[in-house]
């Protein structure tokens, strides 16, 4: 045991996956361990405000630990898995009592009263299998692996148990394989066609064998079945029930009866902006605004024979957003958020509704901080679409007051 190693109390979760210590007057946060642990930990990073610290030894656990998920990752301390150890309904709790407390901090008591305590709901059957996107590094051996948490070093892996198991028809960890050091390796496991792997401009389905750019991709919503394209290196939701679940919920937040006009922001490849155009129908009218001019090509394949939608490729931002009235607004921002000017600019066009798709709580924090004064929050609701791990998607809806 290093000198350095402290003897802690874990007093409550973190955003980042952190539990919340002290030592000598100094906040530390501790990775590893559970809200009411007492652990010794070892010190990793430090400055003048607080300290990082791993946990190396757990003296008293919680009834919440659990084996790791995946013990390798967990003993290589790698990114992706920072809550392997804790019980899925403890996981829940946990992101739901992180969402409470940096609404609170960041967007103010008023803004954590209107949303009122946050459950995070379960989806699918599957403690792991679950993700259909993967990515890895090449070590300097050539081998497939991750990197440590804020580090730049890697760790080899050997298998991955949080992919879905149609991964495994790739092989990946087997010798056929051939993995320049430094090369980011991602494999994608899309719903309706078969798996790929992207290295830098490559796309391939097996070693030697190239494979198509684009990826299908399948959504069934409201009895009626979504057909998507997706550039394979391109963003889609990960977690295998993900769009499914999403597009019910923005859905059934927009309120959409026919004939409506609905802003789309952060629009993707379309995910959002097909049922939608669905849902306003011949009458009404969708402009989506996404900024990656390749997603933005294949929202129009996406698109076809929807002619109340204009797909726009562009920087969201004041000219973007637009002006004149809009009945509804959909965002789904990364995890930095929309900002003060694009909120704003949303509000001067005097939507009726807001749906805010967050994957960040304290970017929706900052965000919906800006609207209070003309908005109410109707419905919020938590889905615990990562699972082991500290990440969580918020679905917020906003009504005018």
């Amino acid at each position: 045991m290093s000198a350095a190693a402290l003897d802690l109390e874990l007093l409550r979760e973190a955003h980042g996956g952190f539990c919340v210590a002290r030592s000598e007057g100094k906040v530390v946060f501790v990775r590893g361990g559970i809200p009411g642990e007492r652990v010794l930990a070892r010190v990793t990073q430090e400055n003048a405000h607080h300290s990082i610290a791993d946990v190396v030894e757990v003296v008293t656990p919680s009834p919440d630990r659990v084996a790791h998920i995946w013990p390798e990752a967990g003993r290589a301390g790698v990114g992706g898995v920072d809550l392997g150890h804790v019980a899925p309904d403890a996981q829940r709790r946990w992101k739901g009592n992180v969402i409470g407390d940096v609404v609170r901090r960041i967007g103010g008591e008023r803004l954590a009263e209107e949303l009122g305590p946050v459950e995070v709901r379960a989806v699918g059957e599957y403690a792991t299998g679950t993700r259909t996107r993967v990515s890895f590094v090449a070590d300097d051996k050539g081998r497939l692996a991750m990197r440590r948490p804020r580090s730049h070093e890697t760790v080899a892996v050997h298998d991955m148990p949080l992919a879905v198991p149609e991964f495994a028809r790739l092989g990946l960890f087997e010798d056929a394989w051939l993995w320049a050091p430094g090369e980011t390796v991602a494999a994608v496991v899309p719903s309706a066609s078969p798996p790929v792997v992207v290295t830098g401009d490559a796309v391939r389905s097996a070693p030697g064998r190239a494979a198509l750019r684009r990826v299908r991709e399948e959504v069934r919503h409201g009895g009626h079945l979504l057909r998507y394209v997706v550039d394979a290196a391109g963003f889609w939701q990960v977690h295998r029930d993900a769009p499914r679940v999403l597009v019910e919920r923005v859905l059934g937040d927009a309120a959409l009866t026919g004939g409506e006009s609905v802003l789309e922001l952060y629009a993707g490849a379309g995910l959002f902006t097909a049922p939608l155009a669905d849902a306003v129908g011949p009458t009404g009218a969708v402009v989506s605004v996404e900024g990656s001019v390749t997603a933005v090509d294949d929202a129009n394949v996406n698109l076809a024979g929807r002619p109340q939608v204009w797909a726009w490729a562009g920087t969201v931002d004041v000219r973007a957003v637009g002006d004149g009235p809009v009945d509804v607004v959909v965002l789904d921002p990364p995890r930095t958020g929309a900002g003060t000017v694009v909120m704003r600019a949303i509000l001067a066009r005097g939507p009726g509704r807001i749906v805010y798709v967050a994957c960040d709580p304290a970017a929706l924090a900052r965000d919906l901080a800006e609207c209070l004064g003309e908005y109410r929050v109707e419905h919020v609701e938590a889905f615990d679409l990562f699972p082991h791990t500290h990440h969580v998607e918020t679905v917020v809806c906003l009504a005018r007051r």
